[in-house]
């Protein structure tokens, strides 16, 4: 008698996130209700049309993982020149965005409130984007947990091809392990090519977060990357 085998375990597809909860405040709900359904661009599995998103022809950077949007408000405030995409999953973070939009008529600016590997297999055509930003990613710091770090060969390959030629992908952290994670993978991805020896200068263009303020005040490190599709 044959016997029936096993069914095979269920695989969950790899996230770029994890899912914590937070507080909506009340200017961020107001945000989210007023704000959303100009700047939210629902998640759609079909390619976004950027230029008709932000109604003009402009250089297009997708920034993954914004948090509060408060590094991403000013970067799109100080190169209105520039249109920026951000892509989030918490809602309190998505909600201060708007909230910040709001406040500085930044028009610039567009979210995605999904999470980004869909966003870039689905909406992100190849080849369409000036720039991408990472910004202190979640470092995982517990070695058991490194395989959960975003900046991985086959993600970063995803990345690059959705760069133009000459187009440049911002990585930052402030976890020293983490960042020679980053900058061993991004070398080894043909497609890009490093613009420093080893790690990069802040651009005048990133401006410090206040924990990373406090966190040079204490003497921690923060290293850039930034390379460019070949």
């Amino acid at each position: 008698m044959t016997e029936t085998p096993p069914p095979e375990p269920t695989r969950r597809a790899v996230k770029s996130f994890v899912l914590r909860a937070g507080r909506m405040g009340t200017g961020q709900a107001r945000a989210l209700e007023d704000l959303g359904p100009r700047f939210l661009i629902p998640y759609t599995p079909e390619l976004l049309d950027l230029e008709a998103a932000f109604g003009r022809t402009a250089p297009k950077i997708l920034e993954i993982g914004f948090g509060m949007g408060d590094s991403t408000a000013t970067i799109a405030a100080s190169l209105p020149g520039n249109d920026y995409l951000g892509i989030e999953v918490h809602t309190p973070g998505v909600g201060a965005l708007l909230k910040r939009i709001g406040e500085g008529s930044l028009g610039n600016l567009r979210i995605v409130q999904h999470d980004a590997v869909e966003v870039l297999d689905h909406m992100i055509a190849d080849a369409s984007l000036d720039g991408i930003h990472i910004f202190f990613p979640d470092p995982w710091p517990k070695k058991r947990h490194n395989k959960r770090r975003l900046i991985q060969p086959g993600f970063v390959a995803k990345l690059a091809s959705k760069l133009k030629p000459g187009a440049y992908l911002h990585l930052a952290t402030d976890w020293e392990d983490y960042a020679g994670q980053m900058l061993e993978v991004l070398s080894g991805e043909p497609a890009l090519v490093n613009t420093a020896r080893d790690y990069s200068a802040r651009p005048d263009y990133r401006p410090l977060t206040k924990f990373e303020k406090r966190g040079l005040r204490l003497g921690h490190g923060v290293w850039d990357l930034i390379f460019t599709r070949v």
